[in-house]
């Protein structure tokens, strides 16, 4: 019996030595096939054109293909919780972001935590939103909608992709700094914020940047004022909420980076972080992302990362707290 056991015990090791092995190897192979990045934006929106014009420069300097797979729905919740959920070998990342942050605090019993289930690898890229109204709208100014607002309190309503998306959040905080009364309509997507707008359906809204800015050029949209902390060169004659409000809740920029779930190699996490910090040198990168009103900002390590993260959990917590934002 002592033999038998001594020789199952030998072979057990023997196993667990060769799973090991094989971890690392691919590990240290990494990747050797396509890389899914998950998307939690509808197809069409600021962050899935970001990520799609970024994808092709990604691809090159990982050497394989790069795959963008839109998961839509609860504010970013089902993409998380997918992502949360894959095998940590480092082919399925999320692309992450305060959203996911905001919908844990406004959602405390959500089966997926942003700051536990993922290993943060780099912020790629940062957006303000932009308060936009119709083209057709009577308001011109921030100022004159911050007049209508005052003067028929509940009547004006705003537009968002979602509860807890950076339109709600924006939105919320414009109307509270105000202390008015405007009616939350929330979306599946922030595509449908500008269909809303020219229909008439709502009236104000704070879209991503890389979603308003086209729209305005295009003559759909008219940009009353941004959430940045500097005019944006995309927007020129274009105020900062904050120079108008004076108070510094009304800086609020959106950021975007890449999230593998915990316990994936750390081997992994460098490569994918080597690999983008490099892609998001590329010259052509950055003017083709900032073009579109996303600033190009990289992580130190993926370390740096995590603790820019953790930071930012409280700020949008406290926000949420300001704001009264609910999930329901």
């Amino acid at each position: 019996m002592q033999r038998r056991d001594f020789c199952l015990g030998a072979m057990g090791a023997l196993g667990a030595g060769l799973m090991l092995n094989k971890a690392s190897w691919a590990a240290d192979t990494y990747p050797s096939r396509a890389v899914r990045i998950i998307v939690p934006y509808a197809a069409g929106g600021g962050p899935d054109v970001m990520v799609r014009q970024f994808g092709p420069k990604l691809s090159a300097t990982l050497g394989q293909p790069v795959v963008i797979e839109n998961k839509v729905g609860a504010g970013g919740v089902l993409a998380a919780q997918y992502v949360a959920n894959a095998a940590p070998d480092g082919y399925t990342a999320l692309l992450g972001s305060n959203s996911h942050l905001i919908q844990k605090a406004l959602q405390p019993t959500l089966t997926f935590d942003p700051i536990n289930d993922f290993i943060p690898v780099t912020v790629i890229a940062t957006s303000p939103t932009v308060l936009v109204v119709s083209a057709n709208s009577p308001y011109h100014t921030v100022q004159d909608l911050i007049a209508a607002l005052r003067a028929e309190p509940g009547k004006l309503n705003y537009a968002s992709g979602g509860i807890g998306s950076g339109a709600h959040l924006s939105g919320a905080t414009f109307v509270t700094l105000l202390k008015a009364d405007a009616l939350h309509v929330p979306f599946k997507g922030s595509v449908e914020i500008p269909i809303s707008l020219t229909r008439g359906d709502t009236d104000f809204a704070f879209t991503i940047a890389g979603t308003a800015i086209p729209q305005v050029q295009g003559g759909m949209l008219r940009a009353l004022a941004v959430t940045s902390r500097e005019p944006m060169s995309q927007l020129p004659n274009i105020p900062t909420l904050h120079d108008i409000l004076h108070d510094d809740l009304a800086i609020q920029e959106f950021w975007f980076g890449f999230w593998l779930p915990r316990n994936s190699p750390a081997v992994t996490v460098e490569k994918l972080f080597d690999a983008t910090t490099t892609a998001l040198k590329d010259p052509s990168v950055k003017s083709m992302l900032e073009a579109a009103g996303t600033r190009v900002i990289q992580s130190e390590s993926p370390e740096a990362f995590a603790t820019f993260v953790r930071s930012e959990n409280q700020k949008w917590a406290e926000i949420i707290k300001l704001t009264g934002a609910t999930a329901g």
